[in-house]
């Protein structure tokens, strides 16, 4: 595969993910000359593989003036890693403030993660002042244009029939969709809603796909859920989800 890419080439998600598994610090010096050059794509992905250290030296500062960069060129995702740079404190200073106004300009423009991200500060107050409605509304958008982790949130919204009508049917259908979209919290809601229904086999088999593929903060929060399961068989998962957890904690440690 060739790594040299010009400013009529258009970069295509896909072949740039192809490259950096390929051959990833060859394919980040190809990334670094096309966002030097100038072309947009090129200057997001340099940004989120100077954030992951994915084939060039870890650099969140930098990477963070890439995403403002492409954001200004009118790269939707970029203005969304710029909110979550602010969001998170990757490259400075937490300021929710500021995600909030990145996330909106995305979701504003259509972009799913931003409408999800943006949701999600409405629903905390994190930078912006508590609005439960406008999240559900903003999720339900998301949602409908095939964001996964939009679908489960959504479906709960449905369930606790808090801040929108309660509809305990749709709200299953989300989680169905948000789990066969790969939504590890999804499979879990999914996997719940088969388990009070009867469907033990089925509820092991999401089960276990949400524990291959959840993060250490998902597992530690839903370890209780499964150790006061009613079916013995759900119950025993606590010991593999255990695993998991010691597994990810020596990771990180």
């Amino acid at each position: 595969m060739s790594f040299q890419l010009r400013r009529e080439e258009v970069l295509n998600g896909d072949q740039l993910s192809a490259m950096l598994s390929e051959n990833p610090a060859k394919a980040a010096q190809a990334i670094l000359m096309a966002a030097k050059e100038g072309i947009v794509d090129g200057q997001a992905l340099l940004g989120q593989i100077l954030l992951d250290g994915q084939g060039i030296e870890r650099d969140p500062v930098l990477a963070k003036r890439w995403f403002q960069i492409a954001a200004n060129a009118g790269h939707l995702m970029a203005r969304n890693m710029l909110g979550r740079c602010w969001e998170h404190g990757w490259g400075g200073p937490v300021d929710c403030t500021l995600a909030s106004l990145e996330y909106r300009q995305a979701a504003e423009a259509g972009l799913d993660w931003a409408l999800y991200n943006y949701a999600n500060l409405l629903a905390t107050g994190r930078g912006v002042t508590q609005d439960q409605n406008a999240a559900y509304q903003l999720y339900r958008v998301a949602a409908q244009a095939g964001h996964a982790k939009s679908m489960n949130l959504l479906g709960r919204y449905l369930e606790e029939g808090e801040h929108c009508p309660a509809d305990k049917a749709e709200a299953c259908l989300w989680y169905e969709r948000s789990a066969r979209g790969g939504d590890f919290r999804g499979q879990f809601s999914h996997a719940s809603v088969l388990a009070e229904d009867g469907n033990i086999d089925d509820a092991l088999r999401w089960f276990e796909r949400a524990l291959n593929g959840g993060n250490l903060n998902f597992l530690r929060v839903t370890l209780g859920t499964l150790l006061e399961a009613r079916e013995p068989r759900i119950r025993a998962l606590s010991a593999a989800w255990q695993v998991r957890i010691d597994a990810l904690q020596g990771n990180n440690g």
